[in-house]
């Protein structure tokens, strides 16, 4: 059965098949309905006949009884004549019944008669006749009423009484059977010729459209390219039929018009392969000309392009391009090339920024004789003009392009020119973005270890190399020297003169201390107007020596100040040398910023050197400070402060920091004085648990429900217990842990980053947030933002502070902000200290700001930036 429903499906599916099908099904289905119509009207008239018969044949049988009757007849003759009636009729299909009525088998008596039915009982008591047909016989039903002239025989009755009843019946089921019979047959037999008929027109149909049909496929068979459908024409395509002919030039229109959209699959192919070129790896960042070499062969691919040419704008002076070359061409090509850019340029539209050509850098793919094979023919002047396809902006982009362009004869096909439109304005931007951050890079990398300012080493790296050389001198028992110097009264040069003449005074400095030292001397920026300078294989005698050439240096250099007055440079310098005066970094720089204040007290402009009793006192007070950590922790006398970071833009202030303080008798000491000592004394992460503890009680009474950054070491966090404890402190005292925010520093380096990872990743799933602070100031900075889930950049204040007055500083921060920008990351502005400064971090995009300008640390939390002002 499944067989032939497919095959049936099949065959209606091919045009003949549809065709036949069609026609028999609408034939048979007009004969069948026009016979089982005529069968019903036949049927009704065999009733009608039937009932009027049988309405004959009851009048004729009651006037036959009633002439019998007025003869006189006996009982027996009247049976008789009723017998005979009915053996009259049993060839006809009619069967006659009579029945007695009570009052004549009173009179008279019974008669062997069948039972009566309802319908027979019912015409004795009404006297009403009756005629209906059921399961195809007529049946009717005539009451034998009592006449006047009745009365003389039938004494007991009355006029209008029921006598008798006559019951007859006409079976017309044998007529039916032979007539149903008869049209079976010739349904049969009409089928047959309808079969035929219909195989006839079907194939008549079919040939008529079948040979225009096979044209038609045959000339689409023969597409197998772009190119082949372009020649594609079925314009005189004639099917045989006006419907279908319209259907063909409607087709034949539709070709037309897919002639001029058509593309090639492989272009297609290659836009698809393009996007996986939008993944910007560290690969293609660390050199964005190989990438648009390893681009332009990956072009080469799909379609023949002999250059591929970015334009870059240098500032407002011009422009600077790069020219990639797929393989090598003569000199003549180039220079031809280079002028075309140069009119294309030069002649930009009115509203665009023009200028000259400053540079042209030209790169070759493929190297003749290199693997590259034959150099390209020379092109000339029509074919590059022809040939070049490019896309200039109005203003630059991301990574300052402001054009593209590639050179192919592709170029000139009016479709490949639209795909070529579309790879060309994807190109703008994939190849700006990777060189804009190529440039980022390069900058976040010089300035991790530089100083934006003077460009000499930062701090961080200074306790990287300190680190280093004590190790070096330990391990090749040898002599080196660390000398810390401050520059006198640089800040009232600062205020009287102004900060960009400090920051002309501090290069000045810069320039002077890289003079005065040896090549291999190590030369840092540690802050402000503070320098250190690592002499290795240096001893105390000779590092004196330095540090005088230094300051007789410095107390010759003169700077004119904008006022047209003198200003000259005087420094205290402060020497440690190890191993005499200490064997680790830590005690090694304690020593040398004591001896710089030291300095200092001394009358400034001077060098100081400890004595053995002073290497001694240094210590003592180191032991103090050591003991006054630890009864501060024993007696639980930390301090929770909180400075505000305020919303730059609506001045609310839903963030602080929390800060560290120690009670010591009648005053607050600050967490620079004593943080070092605890972290290396190793109570740094029970100071914090007191801290955050702390904390979280006074958010608990103020109803603070703001969010709260905690400024960790990485050694806190990396401590076993720290997740559980600060986890358990949130679930004690209510408080979401995306509410806290841990800000990670780089205080103190970490070995094993995996580990730190592990305990952030863990602290992150807890649904605590990350911050890192102080970035850009140290290499850790963009390990951690690499490695782990950072949601806040809190930008190294130096370079706030003073990205108004130098321009490397500002080019740093924004980069900085691009950066997080890109990655979905907040950013918070350190250090705003006046209103300019807070001007210029709101036009940069950056979202939060924090520094004295905005409100100094308190012991409780503030609301809004205009709470602040006013209890400044």
């Amino acid at each position: 059965m499944l067989t032939y429903a497919r095959a049936f499906l099949a065959c209606l599916k091919s045009l003949q098949g549809f065709v036949l099908v069609a026609i028999i099904s609408a034939s048979l289905t007009v004969f069948l309905g026009v016979s089982a119509v005529s069968s019903l009207l036949y049927e009704n008239i065999l009733a009608r006949q039937a009932e009027q018969t049988s309405e004959t044949l009851a009048r004729q049988s009651f006037n036959a009884m009633l002439q019998v009757m007025r003869q006189g007849w006996t009982r027996e003759q009247m049976e008789a004549f009723i017998e005979e009636t009915r053996h009259a009729h049993e060839g006809s299909g009619y069967r006659f019944q009579f029945y007695r009525g009570e009052r004549v088998s009173e009179r008279f008596g019974p008669i062997d008669q069948p039972a009566m039915d309802i319908v027979i009982r019912s015409a004795l008591e009404s006297g009403n006749e009756r005629v209906w047909r059921e399961d195809g016989t007529v049946r009717r039903i005539m009451p034998l009423v009592a006449r006047p002239d009745c009365l003389a025989c039938h004494q007991n009755a009355a006029t209008g009484d029921v006598l008798g009843v006559i019951d007859i019946q006409h079976d017309l089921a044998p007529i039916s059977r032979e007539m149903r019979f008869n049209y079976l047959a010739l349904f049969i037999v009409a089928a047959m010729l309808i079969l035929l008929l219909a195989l006839g027109m079907s194939k008549l149909f079919a040939a008529r459209i079948q040979g225009t049909l096979d044209q038609f496929r045959k000339r689409l068979s023969a597409v197998n390219s772009v190119e082949d459908f372009r020649k594609l024409d079925v314009s005189h395509t004639q099917v045989g039929f006006n419907e279908l002919n319209a259907a063909m030039q409607q087709v034949n229109a539709l070709v037309d018009r897919l002639r001029n959209v058509a593309v090639d699959k492989d272009i297609l192919e290659f836009e698809i392969r393009l996007l996986s070129k939008f993944i910007i790896t560290s690969e293609v960042v660390r050199d964005w000309r190989e990438f648009i070499k390893e681009l332009l062969a990956d072009i080469n691919t799909i379609i023949q392009a002999h250059t591929l040419v970015t334009i870059f704008q240098v500032e407002d002076e011009g422009y600077e391009l790069e020219v990639f070359w797929y393989r090598e061409v003569a000199p003549e090509t180039r220079t031809t090339f280079e002028a075309l850019l140069t009119q294309l340029l030069e002649n930009k539209p009115e509203g665009q920024p023009g200028g000259s050509v400053l540079k042209v850098h030209h790169h070759t793919v493929m190297v003749a004789g290199a693997g590259g094979g034959e150099a390209v023919a020379d092109l000339s002047p029509e074919d590059i003009r022809l040939q070049t396809k490019s896309l200039l902006l109005e203003a630059p982009k991301i990574g300052g392009i402001v054009g593209i362009g590639v050179q192919s004869d592709l170029a000139q096909d009016p479709i490949r020119h639209i795909v070529i439109d579309g790879i060309l304005s994807t190109l703008l931007n994939l190849v700006g973005s990777v060189k804009a951050i190529y440039k980022y890079t390069q900058d976040l990398e010089f300035y991790a270890t530089r100083d934006p300012l003077t460009n000499l080493h930062n701090q961080r790296i200074f306790k990287d190399m300190l680190t280093y050389e004590v190790g070096r001198a330990t391990r090749h028992q040898d002599h080196f020297s660390l000398l810390m110097l401050d520059l006198d009264n640089f800040k009232t040069v600062n205020d009287r003169h102004g900060h960009a003449f400090g920051d002309q005074f501090l290069n000045a400095v810069a320039d002077t201390l890289s003079h005065s030292v040896r090549p291999g001397d190590f030369l840092a920026r540690y802050g402000g107007d503070e320098f250190t300078v690592i002499l290795p294989e240096t001893e105390e005698q000779q590092a004196y020596s330095v540090a005088q050439r230094i300051a007789s240096n410095l107390a010759s250099q003169v700077l004119t100040a904008p006022d047209g007055s003198t200003v000259r440079a005087t420094t205290s310098i402060g020497i440690a040398s190890y191993p005499n005066h200490a064997t680790n970094p830590h005690d090694l720089f304690l020593m040398a910023d004591n001896m710089m204040y030291k300095a200092k007290r001394k009358g400034k402009n001077c060098v100081a050197v400890p004595a053995q009793e002073e290497v001694a006192e240094v210590f003592r007070e180191v032991g103090e400070k050591n003991q006054m950590v630890l009864s501060a922790l024993e007696e639980q006398r930390i301090v929770p402060y909180f400075q505000p970071i305020a919303n730059v833009r609506t001045g609310e202030v839903n963030i602080h920091e929390l800060l560290m303080r120690i009670q010591h008798d009648d005053r607050l000491v600050p967490a620079g004085e004593f943080i070092d000592i605890a972290e290396s004394i190793g109570v740094i992460h029970k100071m914090d648990y007191q801290l955050i503890e702390k904390a979280f009680a006074q958010i608990r009474e103020q109803g603070y429900e703001g969010m709260l950054f905690i400024n960790l070491s990485p050694k806190s966090l990396i401590i076993g217990e720290f997740i559980g404890h600060i986890h358990q402190l949130a679930i004690d005292y209510d408080i979401l842990p995306e509410r806290i925010v841990f800000e990670l520093t780089e205080r103190e380096t970490v070995s094993n980053l995996k580990l730190l990872e592990k305990f952030v990743l863990d602290l992150k799933l807890e649904g605590f947030n990350f911050a890192i602070d102080d970035f850009g100031s140290g290499y850790s900075s963009f390990r951690y933002l690499k490695q782990f889930p950072i949601d806040v950049i809190k930008i190294e204040g130096e370079f706030i502070r003073n990205m108004l007055n130098d321009e490397t500083y500002m080019a740093f921060v924004k980069s900085i902000v691009t950066l997080a920008q890109s990655l979905g990351v907040s950013t918070v502005a350190e250090f705003i200290e006046d209103e300019d400064v807070l001007d210029a971090v709101k036009a940069l995009g950056i979202d939060f700001g924090q520094g004295f300008h905005l409100g100094r640390p308190g012991p409780g939390f503030v609301t809004h930036l205009q709470q602040v002002l006013v209890e400044r």
